[in-house]
């Protein structure tokens, strides 16, 4: 499924970024139903010797608190 995300923030420091980026993903499940999952993201990336961007943490939703499991 694709992901649509958007850059809210970037704090870089040298060679490490914190990312706070919102993200969408649209399409369709293996049972044919409709999937929308949607969050923001807080991530950390570091600046490798080639330049190019790696991710380090990857925190799909950032600081929202998970559902609270079900009583029973």
């Amino acid at each position: 499924m694709p992901i649509s995300v958007t850059p809210r923030h970037t704090y870089v420091a040298g060679d490490l970024a914190l990312l706070i980026v919102d993200w969408v993903i649209d399409g369709t499940g293996p049972d044919g139903a409709r999937v929308h999952l949607e969050g923001t993201a807080t991530d950390v990336a570091r600046r490798g010797a080639d330049g190019c961007w790696r991710y380090v943490i990857d925190n799909p939703f950032g600081t929202a608190q998970p559902d609270p499991a079900p009583a029973g």
